[in-house]
């Protein structure tokens, strides 16, 4: 693992770290951005050692809660991720730690998050998946309307690609196959499969599943 590969911003971070010390906790962080796709609790164990050593640098607490984050351990997220926007992590993590809260049962906290200052703030992707979190603890309070709702947006534009569009457009077939609006649920999953270039939803499988 070539420590180069982080990002600068990240290695200055770790510039407050004895050179030794920085070397093996870079050399951590690239390993769990490396596996956090393939294997993420491989990726939390390399996150988790980077912690053991240098436990105030907000990059290396983000990792922690990130790649916790992939193995649905939302408790242990949640704390990461709120550590390391106390340590000053400049990163947009509210649409996670809001959706660590749905995960941990409590959608009503996740719907408190949207709605807040802070919120207010995000723009484009950030603020689209956001969006995606709150519908969805709308949903799991059975408020499909409302989730309808706050999908309903100028960014559900058709012509847009991307993760974040594939996942708002998913989110919104799902919403509406909920309500029982399957055409239009049809539609917006082929949208979803069309916008999905990284192929990150299972958008075509759905559509299929229609016949």
């Amino acid at each position: 693992m070539d420590p180069k590969q982080l990002a600068p911003e990240i290695r200055r971070e770790l510039s407050t770290l004895d050179r030794a010390t920085a070397d093996i906790v870079a050399r951590h962080l690239v390993a769990a951005g490396k596996l956090i796709d393939e294997d993420p609790p491989a990726a939390l164990r390399h996150a988790r050692a980077a912690r053991a050593r240098s436990g105030r640098i907000a990059a290396v607490r983000e990792a922690v809660g990130i790649a916790a984050y992939r193995c649905g351990d939302w408790a242990q997220a949640l704390a990461e991720l709120r550590a390391a926007r106390r340590l000053g992590s400049t990163s947009a993590l509210l649409p996670l730690i809001a959706d660590c809260e749905r995960g941990l049962g409590r959608p009503e906290r996740a719907i408190e998050l949207a709605r807040g200052a802070h919120a207010a703030r995000l723009s484009g992707d950030e603020a689209d998946e956001l969006r995606i979190v709150a519908a969805g603890a709308r949903a799991d309070l059975g408020q499909l309307e409302q989730a309808l709702t706050i999908l309903s947006m100028p960014q559900l534009d058709p012509a847009r690609t991307g993760t974040t569009a594939a996942r708002l457009f998913y989110a919104y077939a799902e919403t509406l196959l909920a309500l029982g609006r399957c055409d239009e649920a049809l539609q917006w999953f082929l949208r979803a499969a069309a916008a999905d270039v990284e192929g990150v939803t299972d958008a075509e499988d759905r559509v299929s599943e229609f016949g």
